[in-house]
């Protein structure tokens, strides 16, 4: 009769392999639950039209503004500029050198520095130098240097402030090219400022480039990073500097302007200037008083210019 267990067979005996003996944990359940709608072609990973799709991302990224890399090393190439990063202490990693290129004392002496400061040195062949260089201008010579570390603006002000001289420092607005950056950290650094400071975004950044054309300056001159340029210039100002901004039609000259005192001259790219907050931050707008029928002065050249002048001011 139903439900009769002692019948012959209705109880499977012990250690039997066939079929489950405690239930299929759900998987019979699950199996007939509904797994939602199909994904759209386009977000399948191995379906064509997913593929399709990535490449054109690609495509169009590539159209776009130039972006920073920031995967892979650095590298400062040249003669003179791989031994002036090395005199400088620049933080390297490795110094390469060309198969069969022609020394000199300038290399001789970047080797014998690399040695002595346990700075690994590779022999390789000038095709892997070339590739290692955008235009080949290496001189069988190269330098790996680092990601750069850059100041707070903060501290950037406060060393300037500790530093027993009047505060002289240099803020870049819209100066998107490297060898700018590089040439006005050199010039600061020459002429006895205490730092520079750049915007986070849209901004040249201090890259292998920054520091050939500084000629190792960077390492011996902080460079910060404000991520609002405006709100950092506002609390330099309050802390007792004057902001200068350079243009063509300033309100006052280079011949007039007293730069002994603390001092931020705030530097605009030559096209677009001083952006508009940027410029009504500022105390006193400064020209630089040219002959000739010549506009405008490149933004290194102009802030080499001013510095130089604020320098004899100083020492006078």
């Amino acid at each position: 009769m139903a439900g009769n267990s002692k019948r012959k067979g209705a109880v499977r005996k012990t250690g039997t392999k066939k079929g489950q003996t405690v239930g299929s944990g759900g998987q019979r359940r699950r199996g007939l639950e509904a797994r939602g709608a199909t994904p759209k072609a386009v977000d399948r990973p191995y379906h064509p039209a997913h593929k399709k799709a990535k490449a054109a991302v690609k495509t169009t990224a590539g159209r776009g503004a130039r972006t920073r890399k920031d995967d892979g090393p650095e590298y400062v190439l040249g003669r003179n500029p791989v031994l002036e990063c090395l005199r400088a202490g620049v933080p390297a990693t490795a110094l390469y050198l060309a198969t069969n290129s022609e020394p000199d004392d300038r290399v001789a002496e970047s080797v014998k520095m690399a040695g002595d400061s346990g700075i690994a040195i590779l022999e390789i062949g000038k095709g892997e130098l070339d590739r290692m260089s955008s235009n080949g201008l290496h001189q069988g010579i190269a330098l790996q240097v680092p990601e750069y570390r850059y100041a707070h603006p903060d501290d950037l002000m406060r060393d300037a402030l500790d530093s027993g001289t009047a505060p002289l420092l240099v803020a870049l607005d819209n100066i998107t090219d490297p060898r700018n950056l590089g040439a006005v950290i050199r010039s600061v650094a020459a002429f006895g400022g205490h730092g520079v400071v750049i915007p986070q975004r849209r901004s040249a950044s201090v890259t292998a480039v920054a520091w050939r054309t500084s000629a190792g300056a960077a390492a011996r001159l902080p460079v910060a990073q404000a991520p609002n340029l405006t709100r950092t210039l506002k609390d330099w100002a309050a802390s007792g500097a004057q902001l200068v901004g350079l243009d063509t039609e300033g309100d006052v000259t280079l011949d007039d302007y007293d730069g002994t005192g603390p001092t931020v001259i705030v530097v605009g790219s030559e096209g677009k200037g001083l952006s508009r907050l940027v410029r009504e931050t500022c105390d006193s707008i400064l020209s630089i008083p040219m002959a000739g029928d010549v506009e405008s002065l490149n933004a290194s050249v102009a802030a080499g210019v001013v510095l130089a002048e604020f320098a004899r001011q100083r020492r006078h």
